[in-house]
């Protein structure tokens, strides 16, 4: 399960294919060096993304996997 406390890297931990989602939001920055430090919450808050419901979307494609 995604939460929005997790850094990128330990949500791509989970499964690389969710990149794939995270590109498509508008997070282009996945190697970036805070990828390793901020959480999504905060990596929504500087890309204008709404956290909640990138996080459903994250766990709805778990889910169906």
């Amino acid at each position: 399960m995604i939460t929005k406390d997790m850094t990128i890297q330990s949500i791509l931990a989970v499964d690389p294919d969710l990149a794939q989602i995270l590109m498509a939001s508008g997070m282009h920055c996945l190697g970036c060096i805070m990828s390793h430090t901020e959480n999504l919450e905060q990596a929504c808050a500087v890309h204008g993304i709404d956290t909640d419901e990138l996080v459903d979307v994250l766990n709805g494609y778990l889910e169906n996997k």
